[in-house]
């Protein structure tokens, strides 16, 4: 039976996997073809008006060594355990890579665009040549080795789920690092995603150089911000 988080038809041709296979099911399926090293990609902070688009991609060993302990989805877990998780994935992994794409590519490119080229940059950077490519929700075109966009990837498969905690721990870091610069918009908080809290922040202060003015919510408290300035002007 091929699992439900293949969409839209795709799945790993000629391959097997098992509804309860569990976490590296997809791995050890593509291992017994010899696709193998397998990699995973994924990305945090596409649904933030603010901050960085990260995208990491790792490359787990095969057997009990790339088996990590507490892994999950990166949006599952609590803030200390994605460090614990992180740290072990950074331990244990073959090969992994960060990519940070900042607000103002992410404006100038779109979001979509944008990921897609993360993930491509992010896998081209491992020191470990994959045979096989896994990422999370859509298809990364133009890689030179074949691929799967798995539907909520980083709850069905390993080395997706270690990309997603990479991924989310070092953009949590750097948004933490920027409320430092920026402390009136709390992004040690939310970390740039839209909260009530957020959007409050918005309307008092306008938008940071660390926002996307590309989303409606920005640009709504730029054109705000800049009408007030105009009328303090006047």
């Amino acid at each position: 039976m091929v699992d439900p988080a293949c969409r839209r038809g795709d799945r790993l041709p000629g391959t097997t996997v098992r509804r309860d296979a569990g976490l590296y099911g997809y791995e050890r399926a593509l291992a017994r073809r010899g696709l193998w090293p397998v990699a995973g990609a994924d990305e945090a902070g596409r649904g933030a008006c603010a901050g960085p688009l990260v995208v990491a991609a790792v490359v787990l060993p095969e057997g009990k060594r790339g088996q990590v302990p507490g892994l999950a989805d990166s949006k599952l877990l609590t803030p200390l355990a994605r460090e614990r998780v992180y740290t072990q994935v950074v331990r244990r992994a073959l090969a992994w890579s960060v990519v940070v794409i900042p607000p103002q590519e992410v404006d100038r490119r779109g979001l979509h665009v944008s990921n897609v080229i993360g993930m491509r940059r992010a896998l081209a950077r491992l020191d470990v040549k994959p045979s096989y490519v896994l990422t999370d929700g859509f298809p990364v075109p133009g890689l030179d080795v074949p691929g799967l966009a798995v539907w909520k990837g980083d709850r069905v498969s390993g080395c997706i789920a270690a990309a997603s905690v990479i991924a989310k721990v070092t953009r949590d870091r750097i948004m933490t690092a920027l409320h430092e610069q920026f402390p009136s918009y709390g992004f040690d908080e939310h970390k740039g995603y839209v909260t009530p809290e957020h959007q409050d922040a918005l309307r008092q202060h306008g938008p940071c150089a660390e926002h996307r003015f590309s989303y409606i919510n920005v640009r709504h408290s730029a054109a705000r911000a800049a009408s007030v300035r105009e009328m303090v002007d006047v």
